[in-house]
C-alpha cells in the first residue's frame, strides 16, 4: 500500500513539474510585450473588451452579432449559405476529420438547451453540458480570454436566429485521437481558462487590438506554429504555419518575410478588403476570414488590430525570401522559367489572360500576382491550393472569380504550373511533384 501511495505521489509531482515547466518555457500569447497585466476591473483606460463605441448603446443581440463576426464563428460553423451556423464543415487533420457542430438554437441538434453557464463552459473551457471535452479545432484556448459578457452577447445573437434541425456528423479520428477523455489532460496544460488581462504598460488601442486578435479573431490559431501536442508554440508567435492545407503566412514585424515593411494603409486594406496593392490578395481561409469577419469590423478596430500585430517581435521565415521578386518581362520568351514547358503551357492556356506574363493584371489589381507572398513562397503551398480550389473576391468593381482547376488538370500539371509561376514571378522556384500536389489536395476541404 505504501509503495502504491509513493507511485501516486511521484506521478502527481511529475504532472505538477510538467505543468510548471510548460508555463515557464512556453509563454502566454501576450508575454512578448513585457510590462504588467491587471484585472479588467482594475484597468482605468478605455475598456478594450466588448464592441466599438459606435455600438456601445446597441441591444445585446446587435452587440452579439458584431462579436460573433469578430470571432469568425460563421466561417467554421456554416457549410451552406441558407443554413448559417448549422455546422457540418469538414476540418481535415493529419489524423482524421472533424466536423463543426450545429450552434443554432435547435433544441435537439443544436444548442437550444444550453444555459448561460453551459455556453460559457463550451466557449471558455471547451466542455459540453454533458461533461465531454471539445477538441481545440474549436479555438477555446483563445476564446477563454473572452469576457463572460461578450460570450453571452454572442449566445443572445445565436439564440435570436431561426433554429435549424441538422444532425451533427460523426468525426473520423484515428486512435488515440478519438479518445475525447484525453482532452481533459490536454486542457490542463494548454488552456489557461483565464479572462483577458490588459497590459498597463501599453496603450488603450494596443489593448483593444490584443483583445480582438487573441480573444476574438484568434489569429494565432492559424498563424502560430504548433508543438508536438498540437498546442500553439508562442515562442514562435505569428511566425506562420500550414493550416487546413494553406500557408497562413508570417505576420510578425519581420521586414522581409513578415509584415514589418507593410504600411498601415496596406495592412488596413488587406484586412478590410482582402487586398493590398503590391502585396497580394487574400484567398483560402484568410479570404474567408475577410469575407465572414474583417470586412464588417469597424475601422477603429482594424486600426487597433494593426497596432497590436505590428508590435509582435520579428521572426524570419525560411520559406519566404527577404526580398520579393520584381514583375516579370512582358514577353513569354524572356525571364525565368522559360524552359518549364508543361508549366508554361498550362499557364498560357488557363492563367495568362487574367494574370498577364508580367504578373501585373490588366483586368483587376486583385488578380495581380507580382509581389504576392504566394508566388514568392518556395513551397508554393497557396499557389497549388488556389489553382485547385479557385477563389472569389468582392472588389470595388464587382465580384472577381478565379475558377477551380483541380478537376481540369492532373496533379503533375498543377505541380508544373506552380513551379513555373514561382520561377517566373517569385524569388526562388518551387520544385513540386505530382505527389506533393496530391498531398496538398487531400489536406484542404472541397
Amino acid at each position: 500500500m505504501r509503495t502504491r501511495g509513493t507511485i501516486i505521489a511521484i506521478v502527481i509531482l511529475l504532472i505538477v513539474a510538467a505543468v510548471f515547466a510548460w508555463k515557464v518555457f512556453n509563454p502566454g500569447p501576450m508575454a512578448f510585450a513585457g510590462g504588467s497585466t491587471v484585472a479588467l476591473a482594475d484597468y482605468h483606460a478605455a475598456d478594450p473588451t466588448g464592441v466599438p463605441h459606435e455600438l456601445t448603446n446597441a441591444d445585446v443581440v446587435k452587440r452579439g452579432e458584431y462579436l460573433a463576426r469578430a470571432a469568425d464563428c460563421r466561417a467554421c460553423h456554416t457549410v451552406a449559405r441558407d443554413r448559417p451556423y448549422a455546422g457540418g464543415l469538414p476540418l481535415l487533420l493529419p489524423f482524421g476529420t472533424l466536423y463543426s457542430t450545429n450552434i443554432t438554437p435547435d433544441k435537439e441538434t443544436g444548442i437550444g438547451n444550453y444555459s448561460d453557464q453551459d455556453f460559457l463552459n463550451a466557449v471558455q473551457r471547451g466542455v459540453r453540458p454533458d461533461g465531454t471535452h471539445l477538441y481545440p479545432a474549436m479555438p477555446f484556448p483563445s476564446y477563454t480570454q473572452m469576457t463572460d459578457a461578450d460570450a453571452l452577447a454572442i449566445k443572445a445573437y445565436l439564440f435570436s436566429l431561426p433554429p435549424i434541425h441538422a444532425e451533427n456528423l460523426p468525426n473520423t479520428l484515428s486512435f488515440p485521437f478519438n479518445q475525447r477523455w484525453l482532452m481533459a489532460f490536454w486542457s490542463t496544460f494548454f488552456n489557461e481558462n483565464a479572462r483577458f488581462r490588459p497590459n498597463s504598460a501599453q496603450s488603450a488601442e494596443w489593448n483593444r487590438g490584443a483583445y480582438l486578435a487573441e480573444a476574438l479573431a484568434h489569429c494565432g490559431e492559424c498563424h502560430t506554429p504548433r508543438n508536438l501536442a498540437f498546442a500553439l508554440d508562442n515562442r514562435n508567435k505569428f511566425a506562420g504555419a500550414v493550416t487546413a492545407g494553406w500557408y497562413a503566412f508570417n505576420i510578425t514585424s519581420d521586414k522581409g518575410s513578415g509584415i514589418g515593411a507593410w504600411s498601415d494603409d496596406e495592412l488596413h486594406n488587406y484586412l478590410s478588403a482582402g487586398h493590398a496593392s503590391g502585396r497580394g490578395t487574400a484567398a483560402g481561409p484568410m479570404g474567408e476570414a475577410v469575407d465572414q469577419s474583417f470586412k464588417d469590423i469597424a475601422a477603429s478596430d482594424i486600426r487597433a488590430l494593426v497596432t497590436y500585430v505590428r508590435s509582435v517581435p520579428a521572426i524570419a521565415s525560411p520559406d519566404l525570401p527577404a526580398k520579393l521578386a520584381p514583375p516579370a518581362p512582358d514577353s513569354p520568351k524572356q525571364g525565368a522559367a522559360t524552359a518549364e514547358a508543361v508549366g508554361k503551357r498550362v499557364f498560357e492556356g488557363a492563367c495568362v489572360h487574367c494574370h498577364d506574363w508580367t504578373g501585373v493584371s490588366q483586368i483587376s489589381p486583385f488578380a495581380t500576382i507580382a509581389g504576392a507572398r504566394g508566388v514568392n513562397d518556395r513551397t508554393a503551398t497557396n499557389v497549388v491550393q488556389i489553382v485547385l480550389s479557385g477563389t472569389t473576391r468582392h472588389t470595388p468593381d464587382g465580384v472577381l472569380s478565379m475558377p477551380a482547376f483541380g478537376g481540369a488538370y492532373s496533379d503533375d500539371e498543377i505541380a508544373a504550373v506552380a513551379n513555373y509561376v514561382t520561377a517566373r514571378f517569385g524569388a526562388e522556384p518551387s520544385k513540386l511533384t505530382g505527389k506533393d500536389v496530391a498531398t496538398l489536395r487531400s489536406q484542404a476541404a472541397d
